[in-house]
């Protein structure tokens, strides 16, 4: 019956996955956390795709009034009796996910903003009937949801209040305190930022948190996800009553995202126990407070893939859910130095550094080591320790990870490399004369301002695939060039061959990694004799190309040598 469970993927609602069946990993536990040692107001900042969304609905289920308790039936919290009859479905909530608060402009973001705490509003409809309410408090309920010409239109001063506003009629109507659930908090202000209006966004979001979670007393308790945890100073001015529980953070450490154990459970509930190796190398990694944790996104969508394709090989899933703009940005900021520890990063090094886990959003471009610190809160980067001196030791988490920085690194290198057509000109003309000076010169300095990408641990021919894919991406930028990699040819396969304008011109390219600088040059003889030996000419010749240019290229680290032979068929 266990591998006829559905799988949850996508689904983020505790009611339709506990309702519908499907396999839940159950995080209840978190309840009985935030009764006895949360605050007031509670903010857990998480990377995307870490179960946020669905811990604040299990919450919202837990704590409304009118909650079906069977929803709760069997898990952890069903056997806190005394928590359950104090609080399961004795609170009205407020719950809203911001994810969706975006626009090129604020009115925009405002509009949207507006009609998700209308809608939110009208669950509450009984409101405008309630006889507990008084006229004016059912005229400020009016107010929130008012419509005209198919739009909600809550002026500013009510949209300021609103969630204060809505917590106290609630409290009005059923004598309880407001719980109030604000998911993922920062979206809108990351958007402001990226389209230019984040002051106006900044002083929204604080006049509207300020008024519901300050000095609020129909409030029960909140709590708040989100990426980031944004400054204090810039949206929770004068909250006392605020407890932040960060990635850093021991408390609630293993109630968002999969312990070792919860991913051990689901890979047997689906005779998937052989696969525990490729899932921790590819999306375990990630350390919160004392835990170690997978990324739940990812080890559902890889065991639903395999139980359709048992064969089938661990692939990204977070990375492809959102943009990757973050790690775009942080590279082509990065100079020498930093250069230097991504390479060392992507190789399995820990790099130290001192990271602000409170930032504005304006202030994430303005340091290098800002991006550090944001990479580190996002998920791009885990700590495996600290320093004496306070200092994370920072780590990329995993398989997954590591893919992001190699693609995004190879198209800066890309984006680099092609702006300058004067220097990639001469070095094609180079390479069509036989200019071997020329050719290590351009590859020389290439390499060296370039962030190496592959694992200084990793097999030689593993290094030189690195190699080749940098020369093919180089020689393809020629249009008027046929380049070919792989090809069967001769006795073998030959690395790379080139078919110029020239019709009898031809160019064959074999690569080798050396382990030292002083072995490059007998590497290079090495690879020249391959050519000659595996007969890899015949592929050009049988073209009536016989006029053929023999490289052998050997690479060690940032350094290259490179000699040529010339071969002409004699008629």
């Amino acid at each position: 019956m266990a591998e006829r469970i559905k799988l949850p993927v996508g689904v983020d609602l505790f009611k339709k996955m506990r309702g519908d069946g499907f396999f839940y990993i159950d995080k209840t536990r978190l309840i009985e956390q935030l009764l006895e040692n949360g605050g007031e107001v509670n903010l857990f900042t998480r990377p995307r795709r870490f179960g946020k969304t669905l811990n604040m609905s299990m919450l919202r289920c837990f704590f409304e009034i009118g909650t079906e308790p069977d929803l709760f039936d069997g898990l952890y919290i069903s056997f806190r009796e005394d928590l359950c009859e104090k609080y399961m479905g004795k609170f009205p909530v407020i719950f809203l996910t911001l994810k969706d608060v975006e626009g090129v402009v604020f009115e925009k973001a405002k509009a949207k903003l507006i009609r998700l705490i209308a809608l939110e509003a009208e669950r509450f409809r009984f409101l405008k009937n309630s006889d507990r309410l008084t006229d004016n408090e059912k005229a400020r309920y009016s107010a929130l949801i008012q419509m005209r010409d198919g739009k909600y239109t809550m002026d500013e001063d009510a949209l300021e209040s609103s969630l204060q506003t809505l917590s106290e009629l609630l409290y009005r109507h059923y004598g309880h305190q407001t719980i109030i659930l604000i998911d993922e908090y920062d979206v809108p202000l990351d958007k402001a930022y990226q389209n230019g209006y984040y002051r106006e966004m900044v002083s929204l979001i604080r006049a509207l948190f300020g008024s519901a979670l300050k000095t609020n007393e129909f409030l029960q308790f909140a709590a708040l996800t989100g990426c980031l945890r944004v400054s204090k100073e810039s949206i929770f001015t004068g909250l006392n009553n605020f407890k932040v529980l960060s990635i850093t953070d021991a408390r609630f450490d293993e109630q968002f995202g999969f312990t070792e154990e919860e991913v051990k459970k689901l890979l047997k509930a689906y005779h998937l126990e052989d696969h525990l190796a490729e899932t921790k190398e590819w999306y375990d990694g990630y350390r919160f407070g004392n835990a170690d944790i997978y990324c739940p996104w990812d080890v559902i969508n890889h065991v639903d893939r395999l139980c359709g394709e048992p064969d089938a090989r661990p692939q990204s899933y977070w990375i492809n859910t959102s943009g990757n703009a973050l790690v775009k940005r942080f590279i082509a900021k990065a100079n020498k130095t930093t250069k230097d520890e991504i390479e060392r990063l992507i190789a399995g090094e820990a790099i130290e550094k001192n990271v602000r886990l409170e930032l504005t959003y304006d202030e994430i471009d303005t340091t290098i080591d800002n991006l550090w610190s944001v990479l580190f809160t996002t998920g791009y980067l885990t700590q495996a320790g600290m320093t004496e001196d306070g200092a994370y030791k920072l780590i990329i988490p995993n398989k997954e990870v590591r893919e992001v920085y190699k693609a995004q690194i190879q198209e800066w290198f890309k984006d680099t490399v092609f702006r300058n057509t004067e220097q990639l000109t001469t070095f094609w003309n180079a390479i069509e004369e036989g200019n071997t000076e020329a050719i290590e010169k351009y590859l020389n300095r290439t390499l060296s301002n370039s962030i190496s990408v592959f694992d200084t641990k990793a097999p030689e021919k593993e290094k030189e695939s690195s190699y080749h894919t940098l020369l093919v991406g180089l020689l393809t930028g020629n249009s008027d060039w046929l380049v070919r990699s792989n090809v069967e040819a001769g006795e073998g396969f030959s690395d790379i061959i080139v078919e110029p304008e020239d019709p009898d011109a031809g160019i064959i390219f074999e690569l080798k990694y050396a382990r030292e600088v002083s072995g490059l040059e007998k590497a290079c003889e090495k690879a020249i004799a391959q050519i000659r030996d595996r007969r890899y000419a015949e592929y050009l010749m049988n073209d009536g190309r016989n006029q053929i240019l023999y490289y052998g290229i050997a690479f060690h680290r940032k350094r290259c040598r490179v000699i040529v032979e010339r071969h002409e068929k004699t008629i």
